[in-house]
């Protein structure tokens, strides 16, 4: 029942517009009441954020399960293949697109979105400190590394989400992503003039 009410809203932002839907056109739509909505998700943003706990969850997983010898910044990448699937997928691509424009088009969406990449990013931290504890190899206290990259690496995804969202989507999310991270490893900084 969760995905039906969570489908039927997400087409209900699309159609409508987020601030324009209402949880009882929600209810209306699946069929039950307001509350019962309420039953399954505590507050309309996480009809759309909460779909990203699923993500989160894989995504720490992987972090933890990447090679401890391989370098952080490839960790980090490899991560976001779980936000890359169901962009590239051609049976996910229509509805990542939607939730990814309903998201960026609403302001108090994508502050609620953002919220959870910090605290996603927070856990990722906290997994590359113990893989560089159990390598024999731990992060000196004061030292900014692993928080700056993953920092940079997930204002890449960002980057590339909106990249891909301008771009029409024409190119994979994967092509976004690689060029975003690629910008921040390597820099072009054009040259100054006069």
């Amino acid at each position: 029942m969760q995905k039906e009410i969570a489908d039927a809203a997400h087409a209900l932002f699309v159609e409508r517009g987020y601030e324009e839907t209402k949880i009882d056109d929600i209810a209306a739509a699946v069929g039950m009441s307001q509350r019962s909505v309420f039953r399954y998700f505590e507050t309309k943003e996480e009809l759309v954020i909460g779909k990203f706990d699923f993500a989160a969850a894989a995504m720490l997983a992987i972090v933890r399960d990447r090679p401890m010898e391989e370098a952080v910044w490839v960790s980090l990448r490899r991560v976001f293949d779980e936000m890359v699937a169901p962009c590239d997928d051609p049976g996910q691509r229509p509805a990542a697109v939607s939730i990814l424009s309903v998201v960026f088009g609403t302001p108090a969406l994508f502050a609620a979105y953002l919220q959870k990449m910090h605290q996603l990013q927070e856990a990722i931290v906290e997994a590359l400190l113990e893989r560089a504890n159990a390598a024999g190899r731990p992060y000196a206290g004061d030292d900014p590394a692993p928080r700056a990259l993953t920092a940079a690496a997930f204002g890449c995804l960002v980057a590339a989400q909106h990249s891909w969202l301008a771009g029409g989507t024409t190119k994979t999310f994967a092509q976004a992503l690689d060029q975003a991270m690629a910008a921040v490893r390597s820099p072009q900084v054009p040259p100054r003039t006069g």
